[in-house]
């Protein structure tokens, strides 16, 4: 598992998030990677646009006055109410749909749409980077939603255990346990990619 997320996104594991002097840099040092997990768990290109759009006006509104050391678990937590309302609104409707006699509502289940960026990299190495990352987003949208709010905070977004629970509203004992059910389900689901 750890070459499969190694070669998800070298930068989003490695990089070392220092706190931003200002709420735009903030924001503008995590768009990508907040784009990348709302797309992830919502499997809609422009609903993640407007998950991420409307978590970032909502932290600029509410808590701009907060200090800098606040934002990454408050902008999270707000991203991640977010995702949780549209997927409420997106099973409702389907409910609605499918009462109503309409089928199928046409969200569909397409992958996310990214791919790793390394242009030094040889074709086989790309290609291997792409069915890694399929597998890797195919292992993670099975997780219970809990456990892929855990595994995507502490793992791909690198926030410690307390602001992982702060932004999920629960304890940090939840947290570590989410976590852990969460790399074993992994660990077993992308066991030919160690």
């Amino acid at each position: 598992m750890n070459s499969a997320i190694g070669t998800l996104d070298a930068d989003l594991l490695s990089e070392v998030r220092e706190t931003p002097a200002t709420l735009d840099a903030f924001l503008a040092q995590v768009e990508r990677r907040a784009f990348r997990m709302a797309e992830l768990q919502l499997r809609h290109r422009e609903d993640a646009m407007d998950a991420v759009q409307d978590a970032m006006l909502r932290l600029v509104r509410h808590y701009r006055d907060k200090p800098a050391t606040e934002w990454a678990p408050l902008f999270w937590g707000i991203l991640r109410r977010r995702v949780v309302d549209l997927q409420r609104r997106r099973k409702v409707r389907s409910i609605v749909v499918g009462w109503l006699g309409g089928g199928r509502d046409g969200d569909g289940d397409e992958l996310p749409v990214w791919e790793p960026a390394d242009p030094g990299q040889d074709p086989l190495g790309r290609l291997h980077d792409v069915q890694s990352y399929a597998d890797l987003a195919a292992a993670v949208r099975q997780l219970p939603q809990r456990q892929r709010e855990a595994f995507m905070l502490r793992m791909l977004e690198g926030l410690d255990v307390a602001e992982t629970a702060r932004a999920m509203g629960c304890s940090e004992g939840s947290v570590k346990t989410h976590l852990s059910r969460a790399m074993h389900h992994l660990r077993d689901q992308l066991e030919d990619w160690r």
